[in-house]
């Protein structure tokens, strides 16, 4: 089931949202390909927070596809007091 496309701010805050979440774990990725060879142990507990951190983002993608709308009216109001 594919939801449908935001529309409006709602859209693009979603879509920046998930872009810069997106670059900061590329970020972090790239950062541990450069650091010189690993432990088994570290490399799969590695392995292990970066599957945890793409199921986060998916939750939080799928939060802002139903709900982007209404993310995007409550960060603004309370952006504003």
């Amino acid at each position: 089931m594919v939801a449908p496309e935001p529309t409006g701010s709602a859209g693009a805050a979603q879509a920046t949202t998930a872009a810069n979440l997106r670059a900061a774990v590329r970020g972090r990725e790239a950062a541990a390909a450069e650091t010189e060879t690993e432990a088994p142990a570290t490399t799969e507990r590695r392995d292990r927070l970066k599957a945890e951190i793409d199921d986060l983002l998916d939750e939080i993608d799928e939060v802002l596809e139903n709900n982007a709308e209404e993310f995007v009216r409550n960060y603004v109001q309370k952006g504003g007091e």
